[in-house]
C-alpha cells in the first residue's frame, strides 16, 4: 500500500470540543503520523456522552451531503487515497458517505475505505437501528477494511460471539478483505486484545487488561493500523504496532488519572511504541472447513 508521497486521507466522524475520541483522536494520531487529514464531523458534542448529557448539534442531512458532493467534485479529490468512518448521527448522514466513498472508489480503485462500524457496545446499540442497518448494508460492502468491536461483528453477524473462532467465521462472512476486532476474547489471562483476519492471516495481539480506560481506543486503533498499512507495512506489523500504540497511551492515561486519552502528551507512541505486545496467529477459518 505503501509509496512516498503521505496519503491524503477523509475523516468522518463525531466531533468532540473536549477529549479524544472520535474525530479528534482520528485527525491527531494520523496528522502525527504524517498524513494529510480532511475532516468533516457528523455531530459535534461538548464531550463523549458517557460524560453526562450535553448540547448534540448533528449536521443536517442536506447540508451533510452537499459537503460531500463538494469535495468529491473537487480538483482535490484526486489526491485522496483513504477514507476512514466512524459514528453517523443518521441514516442519511451514512447513505450520503457510501455515495461518496462509491464515487471515489469509481475514479480511484485503489483508494482504501477503512469502515470503523459504530453501533455499540456489551451494553447494547447505541444508534437507532436504521443507522446500523445503512452502516450493514451500504457502508460495510465498501470496506476494503472493517473495525468493529466483538459487540458489534456480533450484531452485523446477527449472533453473540463468545470465542475469536466464532469471531473469525463472522470476520469472514462479512466480507471486507481485512477485518479487525477490537476486544477480542483473550488467550492470556488478565488480558484483551484485537483480533485480525486477512485473506491468508488470523493474528490475535494480546495485552493485559487496564480497568476504567477512557473513552476512543477504538477510533485510535482504526486510525493507527489505517497508518500502518498505507505506509506499506505487513498486516502483522500494522497490527502489532497499532495495538502496541493504543495500549501504551491508554496504560500512562490510567496512571496519571486521566479520564481522557492524552495524546499531545503521548504523540511519540504512535510511530515509536515501547509497550510489548503478545503476538499469535491462530487457525484460519477457510482452513477449518471440510468439503
Amino acid at each position: 500500500m505503501g509509496n512516498d508521497a503521505p496519503a491524503e486521507i477523509v475523516a468522518i466522524s463525531s466531533q468532540v470540543v473536549r477529549g479524544s475520541v472520535g474525530n479528534r483522536a482520528v485527525v491527531f494520531s494520523l496528522e502525527a503520523m504524517g498524513h494529510p487529514v480532511l475532516s468533516l464531523p457528523t455531530v459535534i458534542l461538548p464531550w463523549h456522552p458517557g460524560h453526562g448529557n450535553s448540547t448534540r448539534l448533528a449536521l443536517p442531512d442536506e447540508g451533510f451531503s452537499a459537503i460531500l458532493d463538494d469535495l468529491a467534485a473537487s480538483p482535490g479529490a484526486g489526491g485522496v487515497r483513504a477514507v476512514i468512518t466512524g459514528y453517523f448521527a443518521s441514516s442519511g448522514q451514512a447513505e450520503a458517505a457510501a455515495r461518496f466513498i462509491g464515487q471515489l472508489k469509481a475514479r480511484a480503485p485503489d483508494l482504501v475505505y477503512l469502515c470503523d462500524p459504530v453501533l455499540g457496545d456489551e451494553g447494547g446499540l447505541y444508534v437507532a437501528e436504521d443507522i446500523a442497518s445503512v452502516i450493514r448494508d451500504q457502508l460495510i460492502p465498501l470496506a476494503d477494511i472493517a473495525t468493529p468491536n466483538r459487540f458489534e461483528l456480533g450484531w452485523l453477524a446477527g449472533a453473540p460471539l463468545d470465542s475469536n473462532a466464532q469471531a473469525l467465521d463472522a470476520a469472514i462472512a462479512l466480507g471486507p478483505r481485512r477485518v479487525l476486532v477490537t476486544s477480542a476474547v483473550a488467550m492470556m489471562a488478565g488480558g484483551t486484545g484485537n483480533l485480525l483476519l486477512t485473506d491468508r492471516h488470523a493474528l490475535l495481539a494480546e495485552h493485559r487488561l487496564v480497568n476504567d480506560a477512557p473513552k476512543g481506543l477504538g477510533d485510535l486503533t482504526a486510525a493507527l493500523f489505517l497508518s500502518r498499512l498505507l505506509k506499506g507495512g505487513s498486516d502483522e506489523r500494522a497490527l502489532q504496532m497499532a495495538t502496541a500504540s493504543v495500549f501504551e497511551i491508554l496504560a500512562r492515561a490510567v496512571k496519571r488519572g486521566s479520564d481522557e486519552l492524552m495524546l499531545a502528551e503521548d504523540h511519540h507512541s504512535f510511530s515509536t511504541p515501547m509497550a510489548m505486545v503478545q503476538m499469535r496467529h491462530l487457525l484460519h477459518p477457510s482452513r477449518n472447513r471440510t468439503s
